[in-house]
């Protein structure tokens, strides 16, 4: 069925968003529609504001609008502990946990396969901040995938050089998942991984 064109530009914007297909960019589409036109106007504004205020903080690269960002600006977070992850969505996940670390956000897509290399990788700020803050263990939270454990390496030996306890996240078995329905690799994981009970 042809659309308005109106419509159907904003049905083409909203399937660039992660995770919207044909319909759900049609749903989202016909709310908007239904707003009123200040409700319209406030998430316009709102999305306008954040792609002019937010930006990666200079020390850790969360996003942030103010710097630094609230995470390095907390006085009470432990800096012997630096959590080394990919995205800000990582970050996100990790501080629902109650991690009470520093941050260094990669702020990269590394994939072998896209050709997003090691070569992309902010080293020398890294090594500036593991050396200048006190650093005595970083945590590598990284994809559990190929190209994750490939830049765990790489990262790892550099983190080692400078004489620093380097730790990754645990692989294992989720809390309330059945063994038999686990993939080998995990399972693997989460054997090779054991800790005495």
């Amino acid at each position: 069925m042809k659309l308005v064109q109106p419509l159907q530009a904003l049905i083409d914007q909203l399937l660039k968003l992660p995770s919207i297909g044909p319909k759900s960019a049609q749903r989202l589409a016909m709310f908007i529609l239904k707003l009123s036109d200040e409700e319209a106007r406030q998430l316009a504004i709102s999305i306008i504001d954040a792609k002019k205020k937010i930006f990666p903080c200079p020390t850790c690269g969360y996003l942030t609008d103010v710097d630094p960002c609230m995470i390095c600006a907390d006085q009470r977070r432990d800096n012997t502990l630096l959590c080394i992850a990919e995205e800000v969505t990582d970050v996100m996940a990790i501080e629902r946990t109650g991690f009470s670390g520093r941050y260094f956000v990669l702020n990269k897509d590394f994939n072998l396969l896209k050709g997003n290399g090691i070569e992309d990788i902010d080293i020398k700020s890294l090594q500036e901040r593991i050396v200048n803050s006190g650093v005595q263990e970083v945590v590598l939270a990284l994809n559990p995938d190929i190209d994750g454990e490939v830049l765990s390496r790489y990262l790892a030996s550099i983190v080692a050089k400078q004489g620093i306890k380097v730790t990754r996240l645990a692989y294992g078995l989720p809390v309330g998942g059945d063994i038999e329905y686990t993939d080998e690799i995990t399972l693997k994981k989460a054997i090779e991984g054991r800790s005495e009970f």
